[in-house]
C-alpha cells in the first residue's frame, strides 16, 4: 500500500507543478525522447495565468500548494546547483520559507510534551509566535536565568511535520529511482544518493537538540573571534521539539538602510563576515551553511550574530587543505599545482592526464588575472572549477558543493554591504595564515604527529586484525572447498524480496497506465 500511496503523492505533485508551469519553465530544448515529450505535454497543461509569470513565482506558488515537505525539498536543492543547475538553484534560494503560524495552544502542547513540564514552570512569560517556517515557529518568551529575568527566543516544531515529511519522502525516493532507471544522463548526479542526503539533513533539522549542539559547538569555536558570535542555548528548556536560545536585539543584515541609520561601518562588516566564514571553514572545518542575510544580525557594537543553525557544513583536514591549495594556486598562477591537488585528493581519476587537466584550470585562472581584484568572485571561481572538473569525471562532493553554495551567499551579502568589496584582500590574512601554519614546516610536523598517532593505534589493534585475517582465510578456504551456501531463512527472505519487487513493478505499470489515460482524457 505504501508504494501505491507514494505513486499517488508523486502524481499529485507532478500535476500541481505542471499546472503551475514549473515543468514548462525548465529548459526543455535540452531534453530528448520521452522526457521531451513529457515537457511538451506539460506546456499544454499549464494553467493560463501561470504562463506569464516568472519561474521563481511559479516555483513559489507550486511549493506553497504542496506544503512544508516541499519547502524543505526546495531549500535542500538550492544547496545542490550541481544537480538542478545554477539558475534553478538561485530561484530556489530566493523562495521565502514563510508558512502559516499554527495555534499557540498547539505550540504549548508540543513544548510540554517535549520537556515534561508545564509551560508556567518553564517560562515567566510566553507570547504569540512572531514568525513561522516549514519546520518550526518562533515565540518570544522570558526566563529566570541566574536570578535575572532575560528575554529568549523559543523555537517549536510544527505539529505533524515529521509524519508528513516521511510520507512525502517515499515519493521522493520513487522519483529518484525512476530517474536513475529511465534517464541515463541523470545517473552521474546520483539522484537516489541526493535524496538520502535530503532525508538525513531534514531528520537532523527536525531534532532541535542537534541544532542546539551545533550552536554550542560554533559558539565554542568562535568565543575569541573578533566581531562574530552565535546565541547561547538554554539547555534546561531544550528538547527534541523545542530549543530555547538567547534573544538577539540587532539590525538584520538585509536592512542596509537600518544598518546605516544605526551608524555601522558597512565595508568593515563585509570584511568581518568573510573572514569569520573563512576561519570557521579552514580553521575549524565546521561552518554555518545557511548564512543568508535574514539569519544575520548586527548588534549595537558592530558584532555579527548568526542564528538558525539548522544546516551546517563540515570539511575534513584533507578537504580544507584542498581548498586552501586551490585558492593559493590560483593566486600564484600555479595551475599545475592546482591540478595535482585534485589528483592527490582522489577527486579526479588517475586515468586522466594531469597536464591536460592543468590546461583546463588555466582557462579559468588566466582571465581572472586581467581583472581588477574587486570584480573577482571567489564563489564564481569555485563554480567554474566544478564545471571544468565535470569534464574530467570528478565525482560530486556534497561537502564541497555545500561550501561553494554558502560562499556564493556570503560573498553576495558582503558585496551588498560594499559594492567595491575586494574578496581577495579580505581573505588573504585568514587564508595566508592557514597556509603558513598547515602547508609549511609546522604543518609537516603536525602531519608527522598525526601519522605517529595512527601508527600507534594500528599497533594496538594488530592482534585483533591478525585474528580476523586468520578467521577470514579459513572461511574462504571452506567456501572454495564446499561452495557458497545459504541457510533456509536466507533463501526464504530472498524469495520474498523478489516477489515484492515483481508485485510493485506490476502496480507501477498500472498506475502509469491510469495516469496516461487520465492525461489523455484531460487533453481531449
Amino acid at each position: 500500500m505504501s508504494t501505491i500511496a507514494a505513486w499517488f503523492r508523486l502524481v499529485r505533485a507532478g500535476w500541481i507543478m505542471t499546472r503551475e508551469g514549473v515543468i514548462a519553465a525548465l529548459p526543455g530544448d535540452q531534453l530528448y525522447g520521452m522526457p521531451k515529450f513529457g515537457w511538451r505535454i506539460a506546456r499544454l497543461l499549464t494553467r493560463r495565468g501561470a504562463k506569464y509569470q516568472r519561474r521563481e513565482l511559479r516555483l513559489s506558488r507550486a511549493i506553497d500548494r504542496l506544503g512544508p515537505s516541499y519547502v524543505k525539498l526546495g531549500q535542500f536543492l538550492a544547496t545542490r546547483p550541481d544537480v538542478v543547475g545554477a539558475e534553478i538553484a538561485a530561484d530556489l534560494a530566493n523562495l521565502q520559507d514563510r508558512m502559516e503560524k499554527f495555534p499557540m495552544a498547539e505550540a504549548v502542547e508540543e513544548i510540554e510534551a517535549s520537556l515534561g513540564r508545564p509551560i508556567d514552570a518553564l517560562f515567566t512569560s510566553f507570547e504569540e509566535p512572531i514568525a513561522a517556517a516549514s519546520i518550526a515557529q518562533v515565540h518570544p518568551a522570558r526566563v529566570n536565568r541566574n536570578g535575572v529575568e532575560v528575554p529568549v527566543a523559543v523555537k517549536v516544531t510544527r505539529p505533524g511535520v515529521r509524519q508528513r515529511f516521511y510520507a512525502d519522502l517515499e515519493s521522493y525516493f520513487l522519483a529518484a529511482r525512476m530517474q536513475e532507471r529511465f534517464m541515463p544522463s541523470m545517473r552521474r548526479l546520483k539522484p537516489v544518493e541526493v535524496t538520502r542526503g535530503l532525508a538525513q539533513t531534514t531528520k537532523i533539522e527536525m531534532d532541535l537538540r542537534l541544532e542546539a549542539a551545533a550552536l554550542s559547538e560554533l559558539g565554542e569555536n568562535t568565543k575569541s573571534d573578533p566581531g562574530f558570535r552565535v546565541p547561547w542555548v538554554d539547555w534546561e528548556r531544550t528538547g527534541r521539539d523545542v530549543i530555547t536560545m538567547e534573544w538577539i536585539d540587532g539590525v538584520k543584515m538585509n536592512d542596509v538602510e537600518g544598518l546605516l541609520a544605526a551608524g555601522h561601518d558597512l565595508p568593515k562588516l563585509a570584511v568581518t563576515l568573510i573572514q569569520s566564514f573563512l576561519r570557521h571553514t579552514l580553521r575549524d572545518g565546521f561552518f554555518h551553511a545557511d548564512m543568508h542575510p535574514g539569519n544575520l544580525f548586527v548588534e549595537a557594537d558592530g558584532t555579527i550574530v548568526a542564528v538558525d543553525l539548522g544546516i551546517a557544513g563540515r570539511l575534513g583536514k584533507k578537504e580544507r587543505r584542498f581548498l586552501a591549495e586551490i585558492l593559493y594556486g590560483f593566486i600564484t598562477r600555479d595551475y599545475l599545482r592546482v591540478a595535482e591537488v585534485h589528483f592527490e585528493a582522489g577527486y579526479v581519476p588517475r586515468t586522466h592526464d594531469v597536464n591536460a587537466f592543468a590546461q583546463a584550470i588555466r582557462a579559468i585562472g588566466e582571465p581572472i588575472h586581467g581583472q581588477p581584484a574587486e570584480t573577482i568572485s571567489m564563489a564564481r571561481l569555485l563554480t567554474l572549477l566544478f564545471e571544468v572538473t565535470e569534464l574530467f569525471d570528478m565525482e560530486t562532493r556534497t561537502e564541497l558543493v555545500l561550501l561553494q553554495k554558502t560562499m556564493v551567499v556570503v560573498e553576495g551579502v558582503a558585496r551588498t554591504l560594499d559594492p567595491t568589496f575586494n574578496m581577495w584582500r579580505a581573505a588573504e590574512p585568514v587564508v595566508g595564515s592557514w597556509i603558513r601554519d598547515n602547508l609549511g614546516p609546522k604543518g609537516m610536523l603536525d602531519d608527522l604527529r598525526d601519522g605517529l598517532h595512527a601508527a600507534a593505534a594500528l599497533a594496538r589493534q594488530a592482534p585483533e586484525i591478525a585474528a580476523r585475517t586468520e578467521r577470514l582465510s579459513r572461511e574462504i578456504d571452506a567456501m572454495a572447498e564446499n561452495g557458497l551456501r545459504f541457510d533456509d531463512e536466507t533463501a526464504r527472505k530472498i524469495g520474498q524480496a523478489e516477489a515484492r519487487h515483481t508485485r510493485s513493478g506490476r502496480i507501477a505499470l498500472w498506475v502509469i497506465a491510469a495516469l496516461l489515460a487520465w492525461i489523455g482524457w484531460q487533453i481531449g
